[in-house]
């Protein structure tokens, strides 16, 4: 027989999502017209799985704010939030079905590869508020870091230059350079060797 858990001390504090409010220090970085009209830009454009042109998901994403380097490849089925707080680096891809969640600004560095269907989250709720009140944290991805298939990165997340996050990996705290993380949460596993120089043709 498995023993039942007691209940918590204080069982009459329930959450209560009716109170929730976006805190005042949100910002959403545009108004509401911009928001709403970017909402079907999106779904047009970028979520669209019969949309292969990086070239027209780029136009639109930096006539709403991006700043988009040369050489970037945005495949189907991308869900970009807020194209505003977006930032992206020279010869960057972005595979099938990721969501990026820009509730805050997301800096992604050149050649950086983010696989199919990872997902980037700015936003967290406190599992201690019944309020569920939001918070939001910026994430930064450093130049020839690599974001393997399903692979969750979490706000106020730093992957360092050359890093990798396995598959379907939760990343939680930043990673270092050319180290390779795996698991929930992901931990570091090895160091990330390169072989030859590129430059020299090896």
């Amino acid at each position: 027989m498995t023993d039942r858990k007691e209940v918590p001390s204080n069982p009459r504090v329930t959450v209560d999502l009716s109170q929730y409010r976006n805190p005042p220090s949100l910002n959403k970085g545009a108004s509401l017209t911009k928001r709403v009209v970017w909402h079907f830009v999106n779904a047009a454009l970028l979520q669209n799985p019969l949309n292969p042109s990086s070239r027209l998901k780029i136009l639109a994403l930096k006539a709403f704010g991006a700043r988009i380097g040369r050489g970037c490849l945005l495949k189907p089925r991308i869900n970009i939030k807020a194209p505003w707080h977006i930032t992206l680096g020279d010869h960057t891809w972005i595979g099938e079905g990721a969501w990026i969640d820009s509730l805050a600004a997301v800096r992604i560095g050149s050649h950086v590869c983010i696989s199919q269907d990872v997902y980037l989250c700015c936003g967290n709720h406190d599992w201690k508020d019944p309020r569920f009140g939001k918070s939001v944290a910026p994430i930064t991805i450093e130049n020839g870091a690599w974001l393997a298939a399903r692979s969750t990165i979490m706000g106020g997340v730093t992957i360092g230059t050359h890093a990798v996050v396995a598959a379907g990996s939760i990343l939680t705290q930043s990673a270092n350079p050319y180290t390779i993380y795996a698991g929930n949460p992901a931990r570091s596993v090895k160091e990330r060797i390169l072989r030859g120089n590129i430059s020299s043709g090896q």
